[in-house]
């Protein structure tokens, strides 16, 4: 099921969540009564549906925090001619960097060479604390789609990640939590630079699993219904400059497309 976070485009402000679904030719959004993400995450529907050319995307969740997980594809690590980490690599990205399906990057002045990465997403559904990875699944809402957007010549110069990951609009997310996906590790993922293929792997290639990293994360910190799980991405990572347009494509999952400038 792909489950999401909209607002109508006549301009009012109230916030929808919804489901979606198709019919023929068209794609319908079914209306959640009032919906947070929390220990019951049981809901109704309102009976209320809308065509999806009526609404905005928004960011599908409100984490409280993303923790992101650097060199986790073994692709990528042969790229960059590193050995395979022992543990996950984390750092974390603010949650002022979010925005939606077809949100723009603003690349900012200060940076020469902003970078897109590609990477599967894990949604928290309920409190996560000391987790083993044996039942992590029981903790994770659904998948989606992040683009990992970073500041590389930051980066480099920095050593530490913050400020590279961190910019405003540096974590595109969406469009959609699917919710149904029961291995989470045999999934293709690829990257577009203007309709051209950049990146492709698959998520059987993550040197740590979605559960794995469960576990690993939550026995450092709490995890929070809604927060985020961050992959890392596979091999193929490049530029972003202004006029571009990059998508991320996760089987099972969908598409996240977002503008530059």
């Amino acid at each position: 099921m792909k489950f999401g976070r909209f607002r109508h485009k006549t301009g009012e402000m109230r916030e929808y969540f919804g489901t979606l679904s198709t019919d023929k030719d068209k794609s319908f959004i079914n209306i959640i009564e009032e919906f947070n993400f929390g220990e019951d995450l049981k809901y109704q529907y309102t009976g209320k549906q809308y065509e999806l050319d009526e609404l905005e995307f928004l960011p599908p969740i409100h984490p409280t925090k993303i923790v992101a997980v650097g060199l986790n594809y073994k692709d990528h690590a042969a790229e960059m001619q590193v050995n395979l980490p022992d543990e996950p690599l984390l750092f974390m990205k603010p949650t002022s960097s979010i925005i939606p399906h077809l949100g723009t990057i603003v690349r900012p002045e200060v940076s020469k060479k902003v970078d897109y990465e590609s990477e599967l997403a894990v949604v928290i559904g309920k409190t996560a604390k000391n987790i083993k990875k044996e039942t992590a699944a029981d903790y994770i809402f659904g998948y989606t789609c992040l683009n990992d957007v970073t500041a590389r010549d930051l980066q480099a110069k920095d050593i530490q990640y913050t400020r590279s990951k961190s910019f405003d609009t540096f974590a595109p997310i969406g469009p959609y939590i699917e919710t149904e996906i029961e291995n989470p590790s045999n999934l293709q993922i690829k990257g577009y630079l203007n309709g051209e293929l950049k990146q492709t792997s698959n998520t059987s290639n993550l040197i740590f699993n979605p559960f794995e990293l469960v576990e690993f994360i939550s026995s450092i910190m709490t995890l929070f219904p809604g927060d985020i799980i961050s992959t890392g991405t596979p091999s193929g990572v490049g530029s972003l400059n202004k006029g571009d347009i990059f998508e991320i494509e996760i089987e099972n999952i969908g598409k996240l497309k977002n503008f530059v400038e």
